[in-house]
């Protein structure tokens, strides 16, 4: 039998409560996580990180992915020690015993998740889908936010199955990247001192902690995990292991993305 947890909630004069089943397996977890934090915007990073450091991609990365597990050390603590839904509206709740700014807290949540799945859905419908086909984006992007709604709708069980197949979608079109450079190089081709270069006209250190600053934006999307953590089983014990795995493992694949690029591609 599913183990389940309650979720009680105001509705009128009466507080009801409602059970969630945890069904969110370790494994599932850490692709949820590390599918919030990969992104294709990687690929555009790399020629925005150029700019800074040159050929060193990899060292803002580094810092940047050092950055982003102190931020998620503070979660993985918060979320062990109030396993609920709501996230970041749980934790302000708890500090400061005020509904209001819980509810701002929730409410700034919800405005930046709304934000991103329109832009998403644009990006999508304007840029990816009308390379194939010729369809208004506006309505395009309308009916994916619908399909991706009623996906939700189905339950935790299907969003997280999609969400794997996502992932690994994503993770191979890094990895082609990555094995791409390291061929690249097993053959003598690529400039593998270009990894040490930095602008002339830069400091090393300023170029590097400029670069992590930009870089940090590839690593959030990981604090969403603290909204399902009820539904996770054993959530104290699984979900510092899972967020940490999957900040590492999204970290190495960017550092790898980082010098890839850099050995293959010049800096210009």
């Amino acid at each position: 039998m599913e183990e389940a947890t309650s979720s009680e909630t105001l509705v009128g004069p009466q507080r009801t409560t409602e059970k969630l089943k945890r069904r969110i397996t370790a494994p599932l977890l850490f692709l949820f996580i590390l599918g919030d934090v990969l992104g294709a915007g990687i690929y555009a990073l790399m020629g925005v990180l150029s700019e800074e450091v040159g050929g060193a991609l990899w060292a803002p990365l580094l810092v940047a992915l050092l950055l982003a597990l102190l931020t998620a050390g503070s979660y993985a603590e918060l979320v062990t020690k109030y396993p609920k839904a709501g996230g970041a509206a749980v934790f302000a709740e708890r500090a400061f015993r005020q509904p209001l700014v819980s509810f701002l807290v929730g409410f700034c949540m919800l405005a930046a998740g709304v934000t991103s799945a329109a832009g998403l859905a644009l990006a999508f419908a304007g840029d990816y889908l009308r390379t194939f086909i010729d369809v208004p984006a506006i309505p395009a992007a309308v009916v994916f936010l619908g399909l991706v709604a009623a996906l939700n709708a189905r339950g935790i069980s299907e969003s997280m199955k999609s969400n794997v197949v996502m992932t690994v979608i994503e993770l191979t079109g890094l990895l082609i990247v990555i094995i791409a450079g390291a061929v690249l190089i097993g053959r003598g081709g690529g400039d593998v001192d270009r990894v040490m270069e930095f602008p002339a006209d830069s400091t090393p250190a300023l170029a590097i902690l400029g670069g992590a600053i930009i870089a940090y934006y590839s690593f959030v999307g990981f604090e969403t995990s603290a909204n399902i953590v009820e539904e996770v089983r054993d959530p104290s014990r699984i979900y510092p292991r899972a967020l940490f795995a999957a900040l590492i493992t999204a970290g190495a694949v960017y550092v790898l993305v980082g010098l890839a690029s850099a050995v293959v591609l010049p800096t210009d």
